[in-house]
């Protein structure tokens, strides 16, 4: 009996590479916002029963801190949305924020005694904590010139109690500096997280664009053969169609030569057509796999090929076969976030059985649009119109399995 995973695990898996990044990072960030009320704590409770530790700085540290990393939370969820592109720079957000963790910060300055007193490092802890993940989260919401710039007026807004209760200029600039510096490895790090989650959509992007590139690559080359052939013909056709009116006007019997030639050149065209069309529906089955090797390899996904007894195949069931490669290739880069893909061909004992199987399947398929799996339909189809069958299964957690058989004979196919 199968157990199934939790609700959380299926929903996990169902996510695409992307978006496990997004939600990692995001979340990640959720968590160092929190740490900050975590470590607020923490000084709290070294300090509790201190002299010069009033009961008020602790209450403004403790309420301070989670109402600042509530805002700082919030600021995080908005900053990536716009990091991402999904929405305009949230500035209303960075000024809540900002306003709240410098109220906090002065509040516990100003109930403090003298920062250059004894006593003073609890205040100065708390507020270059509230200040230093502010500027964390503002990294993630605005550019890098932007964070500074807020960085810079946040600390000196901060910096003026300092000096309203007496601090040396030497002290305070000392201070600011230390607390810069802090801030630029914090404000860094939760950047670089953001632009990681950033570069994998950009990379998923253009694989997709890849994809589409490689289809419209095939449809020019499609139209430009179809050019070469009709083009010149039917020109020629038209030309000599128009003489052959002159001459029949003029009743000259060369009217029934140039329609003849108009019917060999119409005919030469009709063949010409059917080799072109006949060299993109007959495929060789080993170029189709290296063409599906190098296509899913710039697609970052490592492909590999096994061959066992394929050398004496028919040129029918090549071609049979080559069609299924084109099309698993195709669902391979449309329908998964595939990381490996196997390409696993035997033939043994008449029978010709390929498996094309890769991971990355999400554990719930989205929507499926109107029209699709028609590929799959048509190559059922066509190998049951050889005697052949295809089949698709799962083959373990988001793996897919797609399998053609083919009986063939020395000759040819079975059928």
């Amino acid at each position: 009996m199968r157990v199934s995973s939790p609700r959380p695990v299926r929903r996990w898996r169902a996510l695409s590479k992307p978006q496990r990044t997004e939600l990692y990072v995001r979340w990640s960030l959720y968590a160092v916002a929190l740490v900050q009320p975590v470590v607020t704590l923490g000084v709290v409770a070294g300090s509790f029963g201190r002299d010069g530790v009033t009961d008020a700085e602790s209450a403004v540290a403790v309420v301070g801190s989670l109402a600042a990393a509530a805002l700082n939370g919030v600021l995080v969820r908005v900053g990536m949305a716009a990091y991402l592109g999904r929405r305009g720079r949230p500035y209303a957000w960075v000024a809540v924020a900002g306003t709240a963790s410098a109220a906090v910060s002065v509040a516990e300055l100003l109930l403090g005694p003298p920062v250059e007193a004894e006593g003073a490092s609890f205040p100065l802890t708390v507020s270059i904590l509230t200040m230093t993940f502010w500027i964390a989260a503002t990294a993630v919401a605005l550019s890098v010139l932007e964070t500074a710039a807020a960085a810079v007026a946040g600390l000196l807004l901060v910096a003026l109690p300092l000096l309203l209760t007496g601090a040396s200029p030497g002290f305070v600039a000392g201070l600011l500096t230390g607390c810069l510096l802090g801030s630029s490895i914090a404000a860094c790090t939760a950047r670089g997280s953001a632009w990681t989650a950033k570069v994998v959509w950009e990379l998923d992007a253009a694989r997709e664009a890849q994809a589409r590139l490689a289809v419209a690559e095939e449809r020019l080359r499609f139209s430009r053969d179809l050019h070469d052939v009709l083009g010149r013909n039917l020109a020629t056709i038209a030309l000599k169609s128009e003489l052959a009116v002159q001459l029949a006007r003029r009743r000259r019997p060369e009217a029934v030569d140039q329609m003849t030639e108009v019917q060999r050149i119409a005919q030469d065209s009709q063949r010409e057509v059917r080799e072109v069309v006949r060299g993109y529906r007959t495929v060789e089955l080993h170029t189709e796999l290296a063409g599906a090797a190098s296509v899913l390899r710039a697609a970052n996904v490592d492909c590999r090929t096994e061959l066992s007894g394929a050398g004496g195949l028919p040129a029918e069931a090549q071609s049979v076969l080559g069609w299924v490669v084109r099309e698993a290739a195709t669902n391979v880069l449309r329908h998964s976030e595939a990381a490996n893909c196997l390409f696993r061909l035997r033939v043994a004992g008449g029978t010709a059985v390929l498996e094309v199987e890769n991971d990355g399947v999400p554990a719930v398929p989205p929507p499926r649009a109107e029209g699709a799996g028609s590929g799959l339909r048509g190559l059922g189809e066509r190998l049951a119109a050889q005697g052949g069958t295809l089949s698709t299964a799962g083959s373990g957690p988001g793996r897919f399995r797609l399998t053609a058989e083919l009986p063939i004979t020395a000759r040819g196919l079975a059928s």
